[in-house]
């Protein structure tokens, strides 16, 4: 059990029943989160481009209006999970591309 202020919070190993202080403290700075849908089209988007694509240019491509703090938090959880790559010219698709395994081989700056 952890206080939290006056409250009082029950915390077990996988499930956090708090009194709302923790959770609202964790995700204070993210104003949308985005959906599924949205994470698979700035996917596709990024997985479809030929060059680096830049943070401007994904959303240019995406059909629907995406924020840009919504668009950072989607970028975010792609590039932990190794599926995107942020270079000095925008995000590239890393996950099985062939061309980036190709330039990783002769130790090329992409």
């Amino acid at each position: 059990m952890v206080s939290c202020g006056a409250k009082q919070l029950y915390t077990y190993p996988l499930i956090n029943l708090s009194g709302g202080c923790l959770a609202k403290k964790a995700r204070a700075d993210v104003l949308h989160y985005p959906t599924l849908k949205t994470v698979m089209a700035i996917e596709d988007a990024v997985k479809g481009a030929e060059t680096a694509l830049s943070r401007n240019q994904i959303l240019l491509r995406l059909e629907s209006g995406v924020m840009r703090s919504t668009l950072n938090v989607a970028l975010g959880y792609l590039e932990t999970r190794g599926m995107v790559l942020e270079t000095k010219k925008g995000f590239i698709w890393t996950l099985g591309n062939p061309k980036l395994e190709s330039l990783e081989k002769a130790g090329r700056e992409v």
